[in-house]
């Protein structure tokens, strides 16, 4: 191809007005947890003081047993004190969650490809990619570990079957949502399909690919975890369920604390690589 056949280089600029979707946009995200004062932390930090400190003291003043609820200060005192006990099964969810993660965010990146590439392939996907997605993955697990055992395989299985559909679909739409004038004029210039794909709409995809990413992962972590209480020695699931049984609740609580703090850093960090590689969608 000549210089004057190249392909132009589109500049990565705000989507027309098929991509205002809030929900569904990583632009939802940059108007999230962006830059706040001191006023706006101060503000939220004093909120947490509030509410934590009102539950404790419902908590206190009505003599609520532990065994029914624990205050925050049971719940941040076992934390402290079974941290080097849960801290291994933490270790192993995360082997689970990544892991099967991967797996999924792999095939379902591939397969979001393909079916946007090649119509006559989603016809044949669709309806599997369907069940999938309306099957809850837990449902699976005790036929997985009858199957694979009681190791990591089966969970890492299930993580992978509830993230990856979930992957498929936010990516296969954003490799459609892209503007049809920019590939018709690459398409002028003599640019390929593979070639149309990695300049366009890869990058313009990114924003759903990382909405995609950030779902399954999320999913993945609840499958992971429901996977740990069905069946198997080990992992925060394990915990819960241990910790349950024994009627231990400010454990059970700080298990709980621990999961919610992981669920709030993959939002973090997706949000973190989309203002980085996707910002310009915002």
């Amino acid at each position: 191809m000549s210089e004057g056949d190249a392909i132009p280089e589109f500049s990565k600029t705000k989507a027309g007005e098929g991509h205002d979707v809030s929900l569904t946009n990583l632009s939802a995200f940059a108007s999230g947890p962006g830059i706040r004062s001191g006023a706006e932390v101060a503000a939220i930090i004093a909120v947490a003081v509030v509410i934590i400190g009102g539950i404790e003291l419902a908590l206190r003043l009505f003599n609520v047993p532990h065994y029914i609820m624990p205050g925050p200060s049971a719940i941040a005192y076992a934390l402290y004190d079974e941290f080097p006990l849960i801290a291994p099964h933490l270790g192993y969810t995360l082997v689970e969650l990544v892991s099967g993660f991967s797996i999924g965010a792999i095939i379902g990146l591939v397969m979001a490809a393909v079916i946007t590439q090649f119509p006559f392939a989603e016809k044949i996907v669709a309806p599997y990619i369907l069940i999938l997605v309306t099957t809850p993955m837990l449902a699976l697990v005790p036929l997985l570990i009858l199957r694979f055992g009681f190791g990591y395989t089966p969970r890492i299985i299930a993580v992978a079957l509830a993230a990856g559909p979930m992957v498929m679909i936010n990516a296969a739409t954003g490799f459609r949502r892209v503007d049809s004038a920019k590939i018709a004029l690459a398409r002028s210039y003599g640019a390929s399909t593979l070639q149309i794909f990695w300049k366009i709409r890869a990058p313009m995809a990114l924003p759903m690919i990382l909405v995609g990413l950030m779902i399954g992962a999320i999913f993945g972590l609840l499958t992971a975890v429901g996977a740990e209480m069905v069946g198997g020695g080990f992992g925060l699931g394990n915990r819960l369920t241990t910790y349950s049984s024994m009627i231990q609740m400010p454990q059970f609580f700080a298990v709980v604390l621990i999961l919610s703090t992981l669920g709030i850093l993959i939002y973090l960090l997706f949000f973190l690589i989309g203002k980085k590689w996707a910002s310009w969608e915002a």
